[in-house]
């Protein structure tokens, strides 16, 4: 009969356990991180299909915005606080205000936040914005 000896398994070098641990804390390290990183843009309430709404001509506020950020109402360029001004005072006028923002398509994008910014400051609620067609 023969027997055989039996070898002492071979010690691994790198104990694969503390490895699994660190991987695991990694992760939940990560999925904790990932919860404070979100985004908050601006909630607008977009129209129901069901009920369109008639806007008068009187209500109605139409304001451009340049490819320099620069505000027009009436084909006068306002400064902000002027702007602001001018919305208060149709309001005043017209409780139910539609404001109407017509962008540049190479307007800086902080330019256009921070008058959307003023807008929603002045609560507006009847407010809508478009990009002007590029010409051909």
């Amino acid at each position: 009969m023969i027997q055989i000896k039996k070898r002492r398994p071979a010690e691994d070098p790198m104990n694969s356990g503390s490895l699994t641990d660190l991987a695991f804390l990694l992760i939940i390290y990560f999925i904790v991180i990932a919860g404070f990183n979100v985004n908050k843009g601006y909630l607008l309430n977009l129209p129901e299909k069901d009920k369109p709404r008639i806007v008068q001509q009187e209500e109605l506020m139409r304001i451009s915005l340049d490819a320099q950020g620069n505000v027009f109402y009436q084909e006068r360029a306002l400064s902000e606080g002027e702007l602001e001004e001018t919305i208060i005072q149709q309001r005043l006028s017209y409780p139910e205000t539609t404001l109407l923002l017509t962008v540049d398509p190479d307007t800086p994008y902080q330019e256009m936040v921070n008058i959307i910014h003023s807008i929603r400051r002045l609560r507006v609620e009847n407010f809508s914005f478009r990009m002007t067609e590029e010409a051909p």
